[in-house]
């Protein structure tokens, strides 16, 4: 049972939204679910988020974001609410941590489904939310402990209350202009019908409440990642606004309720943050949003194209049909799913120009643009299915070219696995030398997810036009989505043996300890989470020199370092080297 199944077949299409809504949600839950706690959070997003989730919890402060026990003013706290909600009742680790984007996945797989089938059809909601289960980095985030899926859903859900509003506002000019018309035909008719007056009634209330919502789950983004979901929103409006030639498709006073409305949701936690503690961690909150747009971010740089790569391999297959919707279309008899394809356009153009932008050029920043991405991208699926375009040559081109570079990275990658010195002489670094020395067992049965991809694209491009459509469709991004939870399975745990999990374990040694533990020369947050730190009851402990240098230091202190930073901690006369492993090394201060 998938998606396109349901779409192939009239009994399933015959079926209630709501049990094939159960299905979906089903389904999700079988691929979103499982191996979230499979292998260890990754520095620095995961870990950073989960860490401020724990020492909420530690601190039973839920108003205030902390980090090392310190105020930690970058994000605002709603999703640290959920991850700190979700090890509440499954404990600290991993698999809290990831849990609330797993529910993310499978409720916004629901919506996508629900939302196309209003827009147009049941087949084609159920289009949209497999091209979106099916696409590579859209899967890959419901099993991450990031913040952006619950931030991009909010924006999402936020814009499309903002379109029905503004469609129910047309409901309204088109029944004013009927009455209107009714009274000039009445012969000396006064006043207006009461039945007209309640039906204006009606429809401004449902005008409102759906302008309400708009603000609402904007306001809710910017309680889970900041102002840029406002700013997303409100640039978004404004191409739409340049669209109908600077006319004004809303009115003022609308325009105000709905900042009012996601201000009152956003602001709050502001406002109690600023009534209780004063307004110092509100203007570092904002002076940190400020310098995040105009400065690359953590050494976070990047090429002016690197988004449109990021979209084009990330978001395969979807990418691939979604190219064709910005060329010419058959033409769209129904105006309502015309205009919403027209804002998807607007958004997608907005996210991927202003991080394009952006100083700091990080994966997750254009994630925004998964959402119209695959909505577009199954406008033309739904076009190739009715038969109204054909399969072009550079679509297949396409999806062999990513596809097949990507099957054959997996296929590769075991064999490399297997012989690391093949790859030494290619690395510079001592560091990531030292990394490829970890003892990560590959059995070769590795190549398994590029197998399963090389025959997804295989049985695509060869049943095309042999099969049903539905079918092959069904091929294609069910056959992806189980080549990204076997490429997790197989992969991911392996990768995070070289890159981190020496030190992670050494952190796990220490979490029993009441002791100090830092890193040198490089930033982290596991040695917080993995070494559970405490709250901080010496203030000089924050001072990394006081660590190193003092006599009075009152507890064990541990310090880590990569190995070319080691030789400055060996000529240290207060620390000893107790231990080195895969490019750490692990020292201790002198009894």
């Amino acid at each position: 049972m998938n998606f396109f199944t349901f779409a192939a077949k009239p009994t399933i299409l015959n079926r209630t939204p709501a049990q094939i809504a159960l299905g979906i949600a089903l389904l999700a839950a079988v691929f979103f679910l499982p191996f979230l706690g499979g292998v260890h959070l990754f520095d620095w997003d995961e870990i950073n988020f989960a860490e401020a989730a724990r020492e909420m919890l530690a601190l039973k402060d839920y108003l205030r974001v902390y980090i090392n026990y310190l105020p930690f003013w970058e994000k605002p706290p709603f999703f640290f609410w959920l991850q700190a909600l979700a090890m509440k009742a499954f404990g600290v680790g991993e698999y809290a941590a990831r849990l609330p984007n797993a529910l993310c996945g499978i409720l916004t797989l629901v919506l996508l489904f629900h939302i196309g089938a209003k827009l147009r059809s049941v087949r084609f909601g159920l289009l949209w939310a497999g091209a979106y289960f099916g696409s590579t980095l859209p899967f890959l985030y419901f099993k991450s402990g990031i913040i952006d899926p619950w931030f991009n859903l909010f924006i999402f859900l936020g814009l499309y209350n903002f379109i029905l509003f503004y469609w129910k506002k047309g409901e309204g000019k088109e029944a004013k202009g009927k009455r209107q018309k009714a009274r000039g035909e009445e012969q000396g008719a006064k006043g207006v019908p009461e039945a007209g007056g309640l039906i204006n009634i009606s429809l401004l209330w449902n005008q409102y409440t759906y302008l309400f919502w708009a603000g609402f789950f904007i306001g809710m983004g910017m309680l889970t990642k900041g102002p840029v979901a406002l700013l997303i929103a409100g640039l978004t409006m404004t191409v739409y606004w340049v669209y109908k030639r600077f006319r004004l498709y809303v009115s003022v006073p609308q325009v105000l309720f709905f900042l009012l409305a996601s201000t009152l949701v956003g602001a709050a936690w502001l406002g109690l943050e600023t009534w209780k503690n004063g307004p110092w961690f509100v203007q570092e909150f904002f002076t940190y949003q400020y310098r995040l747009f105009s400065t690359p971010d953590a050494g976070h740089k990047g090429f002016p194209g690197y988004h449109i790569v990021v979209l084009a391999l990330g978001c395969f297959p979807a990418s691939v049909f979604a190219v064709r919707s910005f060329f010419k279309m058959p033409a769209e008899e129904q105006a309502r799913f015309a205009d919403f394809r027209r804002w998807m356009k607007y958004l997608f153009w907005v996210v991927l120009i202003l991080f394009s932008i952006v100083q700091s050029k990080i994966v997750h920043y254009s994630s925004m643009c998964y959402f119209p991405l695959t909505f577009l991208a199954t406008n033309v699926i739904e076009q190739l299915l009715d038969r109204k375009i054909p399969l072009a040559g550079w679509m297949c081109g396409a999806l062999l070219f990513i596809g097949g570079i990507t099957a054959t990275a997996c296929l590769a990658l075991p064999w490399l696995g297997m012989h690391p010195e093949l790859l030494k002489p290619l690395i510079q670094d001592p560091f990531g030398q030292a990394n490829l020395d970890a003892a990560v067992h590959w059995s070769g049965a590795e190549v398994l997810p590029g197998i399963v991809l090389a025959a997804v694209l295989f049985l695509f491009l060869y049943g095309y036009r042999r099969w049903s459509r539905e079918r092959v469709f069904a091929v294609l991004f069910l056959g992806n989505a189980i080549f990204v939870m076997l490429a997790l399975i197989f992969f991911v745990k392996r990768v995070e043996g070289y890159s981190q999990r020496a030190a992670v374990e050494f952190f796990k040694s220490k979490a029993a300890e009441d002791c100090y533990i830092v890193t040198h020369g490089y930033k982290s947050y596991a040695h917080l989470f993995y070494a559970a730190k405490r709250p901080v009851t010496e203030e000089r402990s924050y001072d990394k020199e006081w660590l190193l240098h003092s006599e009075e230091v009152d507890k064990p202190a541990y310090i880590v370092c990569k190995i070319h930073r080691a030789d400055e901690l060996r000529a240290n006369p207060l620390l000893e080297e107790i231990g080195s492993k895969n490019g750490f090394v692990f020292f201790k201060r002198k009894d």
